[in-house]
């Protein structure tokens, strides 16, 4: 019988289904739901050390929809959480007394100053944390303080953020790429350099979800206006895995054991063994949890056991990063293909009679056929 349960960077997760920050991480009623619920691990909402610049809008989501109603893709204008940060270290400190077996990390995102960042680390600490994982990656809101993507988009400013932190820092941390970047490993690569654990990706997509063609405005509207999104759920699944596996080759080559933890459009357990086939070492579900709700990660654990299962697969380790080994160049495409159709073209013509004595009755009009055009 196959097993979830899973040891990434120390932390011992049940299964690897980690809830992701946002909405569902946002307060302690809602993490610990989840914890009820069997999941893996919990991020919480990203927090800062000043949450009053902090000022969300309403409306502040967008839905796509399919034809038959089903929403596929979800834009989001939240920013980061609007608790002050002294809620936070009371309610990280009540969770791990209520959970201290279970794995929560703290999501958190500074201004581009050390002692900011070195403070909130070794505050969150002290509340009991187990790991950390640094926002570089949020697509919209506060980019004048440069902050999020603005940050993780400057390899060399992130290098040296992670440096900062890693050298206060006591527990696991990942970094969270924003795929808002012509090449993620740039980014990737630049944050395990500066230490990070491991790598988180992706973040949501930069976008506008549509317009309104009765209105003429976009959505979601707030008076009448808006501003470019982060974009999730299931239409941003392929882009997702494609920097996951371009994260994953890059830790192979360059970083062997640094950890990966993977994101995009995640709502089954077929979906997490796709990204775990990948290199994951967890899978992270945000927006799957705004749609389906908390429950939801036992039928994924159970579609993924299913899984397991069928491929004899007894641990998450087992199936790790093993479908890397099939990407490869274009270049080197054309010749696999032209080395086949050489081989299948030598096997053909080696059944071909070449002389008299090599006609036979049992297979006569095969060998007729053969020199047949």
């Amino acid at each position: 019988m196959p097993t979830l349960a899973t040891t990434v960077d120390g932390l011992k997760l049940p299964n690897p289904f980690v809830i992701g920050s946002g909405p569902p991480g946002t307060n302690l009623n809602v993490i610990t739901k989840a914890f009820q619920e069997g999941w893996g691990a919990v991020i919480a909402k990203t927090v800062s050390l000043d949450a009053s610049k902090v000022v969300n809008v309403t409306p502040r989501y967008a839905k796509l929809l399919a034809g038959s109603g089903e929403v596929i893709g979800w834009e989001n204008i939240e920013l980061i959480s609007d608790r002050p940060f002294r809620l936070w270290e009371d309610e990280f400190k009540k969770c791990k007394d209520q959970y201290p077996d279970r794995i929560l990390i703290a999501s958190i995102m500074e201004e581009y100053r050390k002692d900011a960042w070195v403070e909130i680390v070794e505050r969150c600490q002290n509340a009991g944390v187990d790991a950390f994982e640094l926002n570089f990656s949020c697509p919209h809101g506060l980019p004048e303080r440069k902050m999020g993507a603005a940050m993780g988009q400057d390899p060399d400013i992130l290098e040296e953020v992670c440096g900062w932190v890693m050298a206060a820092a006591k527990k696991p941390v990942w970094a969270k790429m924003t795929p808002n970047i012509t090449h993620i490993e740039d980014p990737t690569r630049a944050a395990l350099r500066g230490g990070a654990t491991g790598i988180s990706a992706i973040n949501t997509i930069r976008s506008v979800v549509g317009i309104n063609l009765d209105t003429l405005r976009p959505e979601p509207s707030v008076e009448g206006y808006t501003t470019p999104g982060g974009y999730s759920s299931r239409a941003v699944k392929p882009i997702a895995l494609r920097m996951v596996m371009e994260c994953a080759q890059l830790i192979r080559k360059e970083f062997p054991g640094r950890s990966l933890s993977a994101i995009g459009g995640v709502e089954s357990g077929n979906d997490a063994a796709e990204f775990i086939l990948l290199g994951g070492d967890t899978v992270q579900v945000c927006t799957g949890v705004m749609k389906f709700g908390y429950e939801h990660v036992k039928p994924m654990c159970e579609q993924l056991l299913a899984f397991m299962e069928k491929h004899k697969f007894a641990t998450i380790a087992d199936f790790k990063g093993k479908s890397l080994e099939y990407f490869t160049t274009h270049a080197d495409l054309v010749k696999r293909q032209t080395e086949r159709k050489a081989a299948q073209k030598a096997a053909a013509e080696s059944k071909m009679v070449k002389s008299d004595a090599e006609w036979s009755g049992s297979d006569f009009v095969k060998q007729s056929n053969a020199l047949a055009r």
